[in-house]
Order: C-alpha cells, then sequence, then structure tokens
C-alpha cells in the first residue's frame, strides 16, 4: 500500500483575479510521488559539477587528525555525496553542516561504514550466522547494529555480502551465507529488514547495501579479485537469486564486485547493471562501485585508461563510485564529447537523491551522538544467543559432550584467550577489551577444575617451546579442550588460502597431546571450513565455533557444558582435502554418477592390475566421492526420530500450494532444537538440473519425548527454473522431495508428477 500526503499547492495564476484562500489547493499524492517532485525541484537547480559531485564518495585517512581544508571546501561548493570511514563524530557533524548550511543546494551527506556483523557488539562472523538456520536471529542482530552504528551518524552499510561461496580457499566466504542460494536468499532479507527496520527515515535505520553484484564469489581457484567464469544457465539459477531476494525486500543499495565476469568487468557490465537489475527488476535504489573498481577496469584490460573506464562504468548505470575519482575526472568531458548524456547523469543523481528523501536526511540531517546503547545489556544477550545457536558440533565420540562437571580440564590452544582473534573478520569497530573469551569464561564459571597453556603463541606459531608445558597440565587433568583455528586476519577480503588445515605447528601440538591418552575436544575459530584430515581421528569432539565474536566465550561455555545444546547446520559443504574443492551439494549428475557400491579406493588396487576404469564413475581415487561433512550437517545432545513424512495436497497440478508434512519426535533425553530440511530434485530437464535443492527448513525447539508437525509450503514457481529460451518455467515430469537433516540424508524420499 502507497503512502499518501496531502501536498498544498499554490495555484494562483498573477493573471488571475483570484483571493488568496481561492489559490490554495489541497492535492492527494503518494509519498513516492513526493520525493519524486522534490529531486526533480533540486535536479534543475545543480549545475553540471554538483550532479557529478553526488556520484563521489571519498573518506578520510586516519592517519590524518584534522579534517583538510580541501575536504571541506569540496563539500562546500556540492562536489561530494556520501563519506565512508568517517569515525569522528565531531568530523562527520561538521562536514554535514557544511553540505546542509554553506553547499549551494543544500543537499546532505550519507556517511557509510562497513557494519558487517556488528558495530561495536560483534556478533559471529555472517558464514556463522547462517549456519543458525535463523533468520529471525540474524534481523535481530542486524537490527542492533544498525541502532549501535547510527549512535555515530553512520546511515550506510556495506552489508549483507550475498556472494554464492562454493570454495573455502576463498577468504570472503567468512562474508557470505555459504553455498546455498535459498539460504542466502533468506539470510539477506533478513539482514536487510534490520538495518533499515520498519522505516528508512527512522534515526536508527541504516541502508543495506547488497554486494558484491555478481559471481565474486565464484572466483578461479579461491583467489580473490580473480576471474569468474558462469555460465547464462548457473547465473540466473544460482548466483542472481539472493540479490533479486535482495531487490523484492526493497534494499536501498547494491555494491559491484572487483571481478570480470564471462570477460565483462561487473563495474562496467551493462547487462547486469540495467537489463537486469534496471529494467527487468525494476531496482530504484543507486548502485556504488568498490573500493577504486571502475579504474580497475583498465588493468583488467576492459578499458585503455580511467576516461574509458569511467565511460563504460556510467553507461551501465553505476551511480556512485567509492574513493577513486574517474567520475569527476572525466565526466565533463564524456558528456561534451558525447559519450555520456546529462540525461544519464540526472538518473544517477535521482537514484541517489531517492535513498537520501527515504533515509530522511534532508529533514533529519543531524545525529545525537550517544554512548550508553553501545554494548547494552539486550545487546550482549542477542549476541550470545546468535554465537550459541551459530555452532555447529560436528563429531561427539562417546557422547563425551557436554562436560561433566565432576572432570578437570586442561585448556590449551592459541585461540583460548585470543579476544581480537575471536571478532573475526571485517570488524573495524570491536573492541577487543570487551571481548569475553572462553578462558575468562570458564575461570568465571568455576565449576571445573581447570589449568591453562596457550602450547602456541599464535595460530601460525611454528615453533614448539610451549608443547612441555601444554603435555605437562595435559596429563594432570581428565579432559583436554583445545581451541584452535585461525587467527581473524586469515580470512577476510584478499586473505584466501590454498592449504586450509590448521595453520602453524596445531596440528603437531594435538598429534602430541594425543599421545597422553587423554580425551580431546576440539574448539575450531575460523572463518572457513577448516581440513582435518591429520588429525580428526585424533580428537574425540570437534565443535565448530566459527569466528563467534564479542559473547563468544559464555556461548562456548554453554554449549560445551550442556546449558545448551549446540543446534547450528553446516550452510556450505566440508571438504575432506581441498583436492575436492570446489565441493557443494547442489551439483549437476554426470553421464557417470557414483555407485558407492562400485567405488575403488586407491589402496584397495591390486599391484599390477590390469588397467580399467574401477568403476566407470566420477570420483578421486584416494579421497572417494563424499565430503568429509554435509551441507546441513550438525549434531545436538538429543536425537530426533522422522515419520509420517507425506504430500498432503491433493491437486499437484493446479496453481495452489504444495504441502509436505513430517512427524519430527525428540527422542533424547534434553531439550534441543533441530533443523529440518526439504530438498527437491527436478529429475529431467530441457537443462540438466542439480541432484538435489534446498527447497524449505524450519528450526524447531522440542522437549525430551515431544512431537511436532512441521509442514512445508511452496508452489511451482519456487521449483521453476531460468531454461533454454531465456524463461522461468516448471516442465512436466517427475520430481523427487526429501525430508531430512542433511543433504545427503535420502531416508524419507516422496515423489510427484507435474504433467
Amino acid at each position: 500500500m502507497r503512502n499518501y500526503l496531502v501536498l498544498t499547492l499554490i495555484t494562483c495564476c498573477l493573471l488571475s483575479n483570484c483571493t488568496p484562500k481561492e489559490s490554495i489547493t489541497n492535492v492527494l499524492i503518494s509519498k513516492e510521488d513526493a520525493i519524486e517532485f522534490k529531486i526533480d525541484s533540486i535536479l534543475s537547480k545543480m549545475t553540471l559539477e554538483e550532479k557529478i559531485g553526488q556520484t563521489a564518495q571519498r573518506g578520510k585517512s586516519s592517519r590524518v587528525k584534522e579534517l583538510p581544508v580541501e575536504l571541506k571546501e569540496a563539500v562546500k561548493k556540492g562536489e561530494i555525496g556520501s563519506f565512508l570511514n568517517i569515525m569522528n563524530k565531531d568530523d562527520a557533524k561538521e562536514l554535514q553542516r557544511i553540505a546542509m548550511e554553506e553547499s549551494p543546494n543544500k543537499i546532505p551527506l550519507i556517511f557509510a561504514r562497513d557494519v558487517i556483523h556488528g558495530f561495536k557488539t560483534i556478533f559471529p562472523i555472517p558464514l556463522g550466522q547462517a549456519a543458525s538456520f535463523d533468520p529471525n536471529l540474524v534481523q535481530k542482530g542486524a537490527r542492533i547494529s544498525a541502532i549501535e552504528a547510527s549512535t555515530y551518524g553512520i546511515r550506510w552499510t556495506f552489508a549483507p555480502m550475498l556472494d554464492i561461496s562454493r570454495d573455502p580457499r576463498w577468504g570472503r566466504i567468512a562474508e557470505s551465507a555459504g553455498e546455498d542460494q535459498y539460504l542466502t536468499s533468506i539470510m539477506g532479507e533478513a539482514y536487510i529488514k534490520g538495518f533499515q527496520g520498519d522505516d528508512l527515515s527512522s534515526s536508527t535505520s541504516i541502508a543495506a547495501c547488497a554486494k558484491h553484484f555478481v559471481g565474486y564469489g565464484a572466483a578461479e581457484g579461491g583467489r580473490d579479485y580473480n576471474t569468474a567464469n558462469i555460465n547464462e544457465f548457473s547465473l540466473h539459477n544460482t548466483y542472481l537469486k539472493p540479490f533479486k531476494k535482495a531487490v523484492e525486500t526493497n534494499v536501498a543499495t547494491l555494491m559491484t564486485g572487483f571481478n570480470d565476469l564471462n570477460g565483462v568487468p561487473v563495474s562496467g557490465n551493462k547487462y547486469l547493471l540495467t537489463e537486469v537489475l534496471r529494467n527487468q527488476w525494476g531496482f530504484d535504489g543507486f548502485v556504488v562501485s568498490d573500493w577504486n573498481s571502475i579504474i580497475e577496469m583498465v588493468p583488467h584490460g576492459f578499458a585503455e585508461d580511467e576516461a574509458a573506464a569511467a565511460g563504460k562504468a556510467a553507461n551501465a548505470m553505476l551511480d556512485m563510485e567509492m574513493t577513486s575519482t574517474s567520475y569527476q575526472d572525466n565526466m565533463k568531458n564524456l558528456i561534451e564529447e558525447r559519450k555520456f548524456s546529462e540525461n544519464q547523469l540526472d538518473e544517477m543523481v535521482r537514484n541517489i537523491l531517492r535513498i537520501k528523501f527515504k533515509l530522511g536526511l534532508f529533514d533529519k540531517p543531524y545525529f545525537e551522538p550517544e554512548s550508553d546503547v553501545l554494548y547494552a545489556k539486550e545487546h550482549l544477550e542477542a549476541a550470545k544467543e546468535a554465537a550459541k545457536k551459530s555452532m555447529v558440533l560436528l563429531k561427539n565420540k562417546n557422547q563425551i559432550l557436554p562436560l561433566s562437571t565432576k572432570k578437570s580440564l586442561a585448556i590449551i590452544g592459541p585461540l583460548a584467550d585470543a579476544p581480537h582473534d575471536q571478532l573475526g573478520t571485517w570488524t573495524f569497530d570491536g573492541e577487543k577489551a570487551r571481548t569475553i573469551t572462553p578462558l575468562t569464561s570458564f575461570k568465571e564459571d568455576g565449576e571445573h577444575p581447570i589449568l591453562y597453556s596457550k602450547g602456541l603463541s599464535y595460530s601460525r606459531d611454528k615453533s614448539n617451546k610451549r608443547f612441555n608445558d601444554a603435555i605437562k597440565i595435559a596429563k594432570n587433568s581428565d579432559i583436554i579442550v583445545f581451541f584452535g583455528g585461525e587467527e581473524a586476519i586469515l580470512s577476510g577480503e584478499a586473505h584466501s588460502r590454498a592449504n586450509l588445515n590448521l595453520p602453524g605447528k596445531q596440528e603437531s601440538l594435538i598429534s602430541e597431546l594425543h599421545k597422553t591418552g587423554k580425551p580431546i575436544v576440539l574448539v575450531l575459530m575460523a572463518g572457513r571450513p577448516i581440513t582435518l584430515g591429520n588429525i580428526i581421528d585424533k580428537v574425540d569432539a570437534v565443535l565448530f565455533a566459527w569466528h563467534p565474536g564479542t559473547m563468544g566465550g559464555p556461548a562456548i561455555l554453554d554449549i560445551l557444558t550442556g546449558k545448551a545444546s549446540p543446534s547450528g547446520r553446516l550452510p556450505i559443504t566440508w571438504p575432506k582435502e581441498v583436492g575436492q574443492i570446489p565441493i557443494y551439494y547442489n551439483h549437476k549428475n554426470t553421464g557417470r554418477p557414483t555407485i558407492p557400491e562400485e567405488f575403488v579406493q586407491i589402496d584397495s588396487i591390486p599391484i599390477g592390475a590390469w588397467q580399467s576404469s574401477l568403476g566407470n564413475t566420477s570420483h578421486y581415487l584416494d579421497l572417494g566421492y563424499l565430503p568429509q561433512y554435509p551441507f546441513g550437517y550438525g549434531l545436538t545432545y538429543s536425537s530426533f526420530e522422522y515419520c509420517d513424512v507425506k504430500i498432503l495436497s491433493n491437486e499437484i497440478n493446479e496453481n495452489g500450494p504444495i504441502i509436505v508434512s513430517a512427524k519430527i519426535t525428540n527422542t533424547g533425553n534434553v531439550i534441543a532444537e533441530e533443523v529440518v530440511q526439504l530438498y527437491f530434485r527436478d529429475m529431467v530437464g530441457s537443462i540438466t538440473r542439480p541432484v538435489k535443492e534446498l527447497l524449505r527448513f524450519k528450526k524447531i525447539e522440542l522437549e525430551p519425548g515431544a512431537s511436532k508437525i512441521v509442514d512445508f509450503v511452496f508452489s511451482k514457481d519456487d521449483i521453476s527454473f531460468y531454461g533454454l529460451d531465456k524463461k522461468w518455467v516448471v516442465e512436466p515430469g517427475k520430481f523427487k522431495l526429501w525430508v531430512g537433516k542433511h543433504a545427503l540424508d535420502q531416508t524419507h524420499e516422496l515423489e510427484f508428477v507435474i504433467e
């Protein structure tokens, strides 16, 4: 429903003899139309230089204490539209004052910041939050982040990242929601609603930015900034879906990536930015480049110089340039040379001004600096809850977890007391002094006798000089709790890894601790899956805590001691070794899919064997065909039984909903949450279809012995695909459904036919 305003218009003409009373007319006009009317009015007064200025986003170096005079002067002339990374509140207020009081058209600035998974109160990394399979929790965390960030005048964040990420070597997988387009879409929607709130003009709302449009997560070899080659069908059926959902959720802005896609850098890709985003999807916000990504089209070999790069980006309708100055330096000439038009520039400026109006910046450009909302009690409680629900229990041999209070613990490892690294990647404003670590939490809890030794100074430490101390306390304790993984700096932008084993000498230390004969609980903190092949048999339990944020310590304590049952599920397939990558559950079949009964492992091949194809199927001789852990996998401290799985719909071929039902029972002894997952497969298509796709999921909590009927509702549109004729279709044929605990769970299979 559109919002309407009463607009009072002065209709009296100077040539008429109407009275003032007669000249006033009340006109009912939509809020959206009122904004467009105001934009037209502003545009009509702007010079070409001022229009170009709105497309410029600038920042200030943290090394520079005072606001540069030239920066103030540029704002005064109306030649800057946005700032990023202005974290001095007085500087932000002064720049906004100049814009509102001294610039020609009094256009407010937008102040932006990377508020990725928290501002001061830091939540788990986005990949960890995706593991919660709980969009309400994600939305709440984003709302808290917006509330805190807006106290610094920040009204725009460069999140959520919606790149489909199927390669854990890529450092930025930590910022993603993993490999699945449906889960990423749902989590993206939650972030956007949380950041932007119910009303974007609210002083605590910040504009979200869906990034990186598009294909950045498919970088070759998992190397950041690298080429992405994605065929047209995969582009539409997989990589574009979360962005389309973001646009449908009214995301305010989008950001292009650094990558080229199929030979065309996305910052100059007219098909994506104009045809798909604007014409097909009707996006009316604005698009910002990533840092310098416009001028990086020159080294890409797509533009001969910065002027050409500016022309390609502008003609593709990329509205705002982050940090680089190719628009400022070249756009006037491009217009004079008729390589770009002022009408096109007007549309770019319209898009930017529209968001400024929606943010309410014209009415309330200033902010009131507050600090008491930072680290508010309810914020910390929410961060703890998010950390608990994101953690994934991968292994629990002999139910060693939860820890018995009668057992003494040897707390060992470089991440047991590492407050900075616990926060994870891309946390510019998090403060390690406010971080509560696992060591601190266990000490404060006091329920277990503990001894502590780092064993290694940091995650990459290659020295074994601390080993003896760690081994000594291990021998004097009942259970070893080893906190390992990656420092925060080892994941994130430009931090790709070719080897995904535990860094430094962590594996060596675990091997030495294993020799003591004491059981080992491995708690991993990392921004990506870690290959565990060398040590998985030497540890009794594995809890993946991701980088859990400010309240990671208390959350880990609650999980390890059984105050809460783990409920996280993997949002990405976990490889055995790097050689399996890319590995993801929703892959295509081959003409010779793996037949488990015919698989031949490398050590089973007889010496001097006759040359054969060993089963004639798609697999690795040494690693086989299965991952270490599948997508959607995770253990709890309870057990769940699935029964009465059935399709309730009577008329599959009608346009009404399709309903799948299952009865879930907690057959264990503790209250726990289960993530019930519905997958489907289109068995035959005009293009090949994935072997399985996540269609729906529900997270439920059950008391011991309790049951719940879970219904999944979907329509034929939800199982459509982008086909050969470049349209979305549902083709007649057979479909399979599975209700299960993870992507490889085939226990409960259903079929239906669309004629």
